[in-house]
């Protein structure tokens, strides 16, 4: 018997080399647009230089949603976190996996004829793409129907 404080299990991918390159550059560019804000020419009003700094913070936030992106699976289905949109998919919504060679990420192939895509698994990592592919490849086929 599970205790009351046990949760289910979660498996949890995301891409590591998209994380650290955004976030990165994340940090230099806030911290870059903050420096000039400061050392800019006087002829910049605060106005110019708060401006500067917005523009700084607004492009980190681009970068950290990119960042964001993962899957993860759970006893009932998979949450699709990407850029600028989040998905729950319970297991028999998810038709197949796809991710052809030099695809940025698999597609999941869905119930209702539509696809979506998976940014949480970066293509570009390729040996640890694959792997992460894979596992959720088993995992679907673990909660496939019986019937087919």
């Amino acid at each position: 018997m599970r205790s009351p404080d046990a949760r289910p299990a979660v498996r949890v991918w995301r891409p590591r080399r998209t994380r650290i390159v955004a976030y990165t550059m994340a940090g230099v560019i806030v911290f870059g647009m903050i420096v000039l804000a400061v050392v800019v020419a006087p002829q910049f009003q605060l106005a110019d230089r708060v401006l500067l700094v917005v523009f700084g913070l607004f492009l980190g936030w681009l970068l950290h949603m990119f960042a964001r992106c993962r899957v993860e699976a759970d006893e009932h289905g998979l949450t699709v976190v990407n850029a600028f949109r989040t998905r729950r998919l319970t297991w028999p919504e998810i038709l197949r996996v796809t991710m052809g060679e030099g695809d940025p990420w698999p597609t999941l192939d869905l119930s209702d004829g539509t696809s979506l895509s998976a940014m949480g698994i970066n293509g570009a990592e390729k040996t640890r793409a694959a792997r992460h592919l894979a596992e959720l490849r088993t995992l679907l086929a673990r909660h496939e129907p019986p019937d087919h």
